[in-house]
């Protein structure tokens, strides 16, 4: 039998800048996405890229300004926002939540979820954020537990406890989870959580590690970029016929 091959799905990117975007697009296009880029600087608000893309990846970055969920900012907590990156990135974000497109959320890329769908951040973690080593910031690693049953295990075939690297300095507990998500992992230190997703959405997964340094975390986290792709694969298919 003959099977009619998938479409190359059209991931969109949101980031920064392109230089920061690189890592997550490499780890895209090696599992056989291609990639569009939507940073601040095109201006170009959600209606455009949402019309072209089949599956979002949201990239980790700086801070998400406190009141897009309707917090003061903590002048003690070292936040660093980045308004032009949410005044894009958080439209598009919901946008495509709206339309139930594939969608993997990583670092900020979670927070952000946690916030399109209503929840809140905590502004300042401690034992969280990069190592200084040798003059330079590098990963710091922790250990997580990750819900047998859950999405994320069956996206990346296991459950259960596993190391990760760590680049975080914000983050959210069950007090400021959205409703609309469940917890999928969890920081074995101190119940941080590592993982989100939506069970009323098809495929929407947010981790708080980086799976894109895949010299830093086990091989298997590489599946969270082939599931993205298979899944906007598939409904770029539907939508073609």
């Amino acid at each position: 039998m003959n099977h009619t091959p998938l479409p190359t799905p059209l991931i969109g990117i949101t980031a920064a800048s392109e230089k920061q975007a690189r890592e997550y697009a490499g780890a895209v296009e090696r599992n056989g996405g291609s990639t569009r880029l939507i940073v601040p600087s095109q201006n170009e608000g959600a209606e455009k890229p949402l019309s072209e893309i089949a599956g979002l990846l949201v990239a980790g970055g700086g801070d998400i300004e406190p009141s897009s969920y309707g917090e003061p900012l903590d002048p003690d907590a070292g936040v660093e926002t980045d308004e032009g990156r949410d005044a894009v990135e958080l439209p598009v974000l919901k946008g495509a939540l709206d339309a139930d497109l594939p969608v993997l959320g990583i670092c900020r890329g979670m927070q952000a979820l946690n916030v399109a769908m209503g929840g809140r951040l905590i502004q300042h973690l401690s034992g969280h954020g990069a190592e200084e080593k040798d003059g330079h910031k590098a990963s710091s690693y922790h250990r997580i537990y990750i819900t047998p049953g859950s999405k994320l295990a069956a996206v990346v075939g296991a459950g259960g406890f596993v190391r990760v690297n760590s680049w975080h300095h914000q983050g959210v507990r069950e007090a400021q989870k959205s409703r609309l998500l469940m917890a999928s992992a969890y920081s074995l230190e101190d119940g941080i959580i590592e993982g989100l997703e939506s069970p009323d959405h098809d495929w929407v997964i947010g981790v708080q590690f980086h799976p894109e340094l895949r010299k830093e975390v086990p091989p298997h986290f590489e599946r969270l970029f082939q599931g993205l792709v298979e899944r906007a694969a598939r409904r770029a298919s539907m939508h073609s016929v």
